[in-house]
């Protein structure tokens, strides 16, 4: 019945046409996402893709990925540790190999213009929100996978336009007064993180949130934390 059972299975993934193949990495820090995700689309058979590993954080995202060598990343922007741009500047070395390069695809709640940017910039070769279906992220991936840049629709538009001007985008002033660190820790503080929570997220010390938080608050020039997540929130970081 085993034998009968897998060859119907290969019979209709064939006549689904998934002929295709695909090793994926998933790196995003909440684990009931990348559980979602590896139930949506991590059905080999069905859908083409295989999730060869998972990561939280940024340094287990490098480990992951140099070990396991895959054709796609899904990769969240903010990680602890440094944030998707730094898991791209770590692994350069990887997407830029002449034979089987690591091609990166950004999947994240945030739809910011310097999240989209940065990463693009890094070395992603797309961009798509958490919103994004199932199906449509499979096509997305093999679409990577192949060399084609891939975003989603509302990003798409924005994304021409900003690397078509010869002109350097639009910077926010006040973003640029903030460390990788403090923006890491703003986003975590506007998303209602208490203190000892972003500490873990982190791998810092409650204290060192403490600073962060004092010194974002004087760039900003903003009394509390209500205020920093209002004006996190207007900009869209949350």
């Amino acid at each position: 019945m085993s034998d009968e059972t897998g060859a119907a299975t290969g019979a209709d993934a064939d006549a689904a046409g998934v002929e295709r193949r695909v090793r994926v990495v998933l790196v995003d820090d909440h684990r009931m996402f990348r559980t979602g995700v590896q139930a949506e689309i991590g059905r080999t058979d069905v859908t083409g893709v295989e999730v060869v590993g998972e990561a939280a954080d940024v340094d287990q995202a490098v480990t992951v990925i140099t070990a396991t060598r895959p054709e796609v990343v899904l990769l969240d922007v903010h990680l602890p540790g440094g944030g998707g741009v730094e898991v791209l500047r770590r692994c350069a070395s990887l997407m830029s190999a002449h034979e089987d390069p690591v091609r990166f695809l950004a999947l994240s709640v945030s739809d910011a213009a310097e999240d989209v940017i940065g990463v693009i910039r890094g070395g992603a070769r797309g961009y798509v929100t958490k919103t994004i279906t199932g199906t449509d992220l499979v096509d997305s991936i093999f679409r990577v996978q192949e060399g084609d840049a891939v975003f989603s629709p509302r990003l798409a538009g924005f994304v021409l336009d900003a690397f078509a001007s010869t002109d350097a985008p639009p910077v926010d002033e006040d973003m640029d007064r903030l460390t990788q660190r403090e923006r890491e820790v703003l986003r975590l503080i506007a998303r209602g993180y208490a203190y000892k929570e972003i500490a873990k997220q982190l791998y810092i010390s409650v204290k060192t949130v403490e600073s962060h938080v004092s010194a974002v608050l004087r760039k900003l020039q903003l009394s509390n934390r209500h205020e920093l997540t209002r004006w996190a929130t207007a900009r869209r970081l949350v």
